[in-house]
C-alpha cells in the first residue's frame, strides 16, 4: 500500500468519525432545545460525509453491489465472531457494566446483520422489495414488519425505525 492510500485510509477513517461524531452533537443539541446548532452540527456532518465517501472511492472499495454484499457479510461476521467477543471480555474484567452489555448488543446485532446481507442476495434474484426496520437502542435490523419486542435487547415495537 502507498503513502498516499495509507493517508486516503486514514482520511477515510477521520471524516467517517467526524460524521457520526457531529449526528451525536446535533441529536444533543435538539434534546436541549437548539435547534439551530443541531442544524449546523447536520451540515457539517453531511460535509464530512462528502468527504468520507470521496476518500472511498478513491481506494477503490466500493465495487460492484454482489461483491460489496460478499464483503459486508464478512465484515460483519469477523467483528460479531472475533472482535466483540473480546470486548465483551475486557469490559467484563473492567467492571463496566454498560460497556459489556453495549458490546453484546452490537455482537448479536452484527450477527443478524450478516443473515440479512445473505438473505439480500436471494431477494435481488427474486427482485423483492422489502422494508427494513432498525432498533434504536441496539441496531438489530429486521427485514419486515418489526417484532413487539427486539430480540437482541428487549426494546419495544415502537423504538423501531423504518429505513427509506
Amino acid at each position: 500500500m502507498s503513502q498516499t492510500e495509507k493517508n486516503l485510509y486514514t482520511a477515510f477513517v477521520g471524516e467517517a468519525k467526524a460524521c457520526l461524531r457531529l449526528l451525536g452533537f446535533a441529536e444533543k443539541a435538539d434534546q436541549e432545545g437548539y435547534t439551530q446548532m443541531a442544524k449546523l452540527f447536520r451540515a457539517i456532518s453531511s460535509a464530512e460525509k462528502v468527504h468520507a465517501l470521496k476518500h472511498l472511492r478513491q481506494l477503490k472499495v466500493v465495487k460492484s453491489t454482489e461483491e460489496n454484499l460478499k464483503a459486508a457479510f464478512e465484515s460483519e461476521t469477523t467483528v460479531s465472531e472475533n472482535i466483540y467477543p473480546d470486548f465483551i471480555k475486557v469490559a467484563e474484567e473492567e467492571g463496566n457494566d454498560a460497556a459489556r452489555i453495549g458490546f453484546s448488543h452490537a455482537r448479536d446485532a452484527e450477527s443478524f446483520h450478516a443473515k440479512l446481507y445473505k438473505n439480500a442476495i436471494d431477494h435481488m434474484i427474486e427482485e423483492k422489495e422489502t422494508t427494513y426496520h432498525v432498533c434504536s437502542v441496539c441496531g438489530y435490523v429486521v427485514d419486515g414488519t418489526p417484532p413487539d419486542e427486539c430480540p437482541v435487547c428487549g426494546a419495544k415495537k415502537e423504538m423501531f425505525f423504518e429505513v427509506a
